[in-house]
């Protein structure tokens, strides 16, 4: 396993005046890498042939490392590529997606931004519930089983799948139909039906809160906040009802991007405790807690009241809308702060302090 003091050995024999950042081609990383270059870091991209267009549209990575599969990462050969030139990578949600918990925690050998073991309580539906509610967190019931349902719930993938076969149903038979049209239109496989994650839909508006845990401020910094764009529920409104009804729709929930949301003032002192509290159980959970990114799915009622539907443990592609400066960020730093750029600080200032054990894994 690879935990804290086994990356703290392979941080001793770098040269911690040359550190890299680097993250694999997708999600987040042009976030990731801007932060990096305003902050003077080197940047490595662990990229897909399809995708180097990015890079070259956009200069910010000294070094394009060009994959077949994310699962290349794995290979011990790149990763010691990797070491040689001081690299530390930022998890983000392709890490998740084309890679298991325990390959990450097992089998990659080189240096994360970040605390690897709360990958495994992101990762799992019901550890992640635990936590929250633990946390004090208000969350939507869940159910066992589809026959168990008897209000609108929300089925859900395990992991990070970008909303990609969610689908809404209220009753046992309604969910066991939508599932084998899901399965007909390739959305999800009949081993997924057996992990679904079947939750209360709670009605009311989504706000997605980024947080940064800074190990080295020993704080909780809200930084960003976003609402997503979701396909093909978020069009589903321009087609009247009575055709909703004759064509029979059973929209998903695949998120296309993000668009920025500022909060009511009166909210933010609930939605900022929520991120401390949430830091706190993490510390007990997995000590030291989150280490840097980290966001909370809420829902927001119509008498205000905040339900938490889930926690990415790490950098969201949500705080993308951010780049350049947030609100939130613009209030704590001034201009030109943002998550990525936040990160690449996190990591100069534990160098700076002779910290850097601390903030990775």
């Amino acid at each position: 396993m690879i935990d804290a003091e086994a990356a703290g050995k392979i941080i001793e024999k770098y040269d911690q005046s040359k550190l890299v950042i680097g993250t694999l081609g997708s999600h987040s990383s042009l976030n990731i890498f801007k932060g990096a270059k305003e902050e003077e870091f080197r940047t490595v991209c662990i990229c897909k042939e399809k995708d180097a267009i990015m890079y070259q549209k956009y200069p910010l990575v000294d070094e394009l490392i060009i994959v077949e599969d994310f699962k290349e990462l794995l290979n011990e050969q790149l990763q010691e590529r990797l070491r040689k030139i001081n690299v530390i990578l930022i998890p983000h949600g392709s890490f998740t997606a084309y890679l298991s918990t325990e390959q990450l925690t097992n089998n990659l050998k080189v240096p994360m931004m970040g605390n690897r073991q709360l990958l495994h309580w992101e990762a799992n539906r019901k550890s992640q519930e635990e936590w929250l509610r633990q946390a004090g967190l208000f969350l939507p019931a869940t159910f066992n089983s589809p026959d168990d349902i008897d209000r609108l719930v929300i089925a859900k993938l395990q992991g990070a799948k970008g909303g990609r076969g969610y689908f809404l149903t209220n009753s046992p038979k309604g969910f066991y139909d939508k599932a084998e049209e899901m399965i007909k239109r390739g959305l999800i496989t009949k081993e997924d039906i057996d992990k679904v994650h079947l939750q209360e839909y709670v009605l009311g508006v989504n706000v997605y809160p980024s947080y940064f845990s800074s190990i080295i401020n020993d704080d909780v910094e809200l930084l960003a906040m976003d609402r997503r764009y979701e396909s093909a529920v978020d069009s589903i409104g321009k087609i009247p009802a009575q055709e909703q009804l004759e064509i029979g729709i059973a929209p998903t929930y695949t998120v296309v991007g993000n668009f920025p949301i500022v909060l009511r003032e009166s909210l933010l002192p609930e939605v900022m405790r929520m991120g401390d509290n949430v830091q706190k159980k993490a510390a007990e959970l997995a000590p030291p807690g989150i280490i840097g990114s980290f966001c909370l799915e809420t829902v927001i009622t119509d008498d205000l009241k905040i339900y938490c539907f889930e926690i990415s443990a790490r950098i969201v592609a949500g705080t993308n809308v951010g780049i350049g400066s947030s609100p939130y960020a613009y209030l704590r730093y001034g201009g030109n702060m943002y998550m990525g750029r936040r990160i690449a600080l996190e990591l100069k200032e534990a160098v700076k302090q002779k910290r850097l054990h601390e903030v990775i894994a």
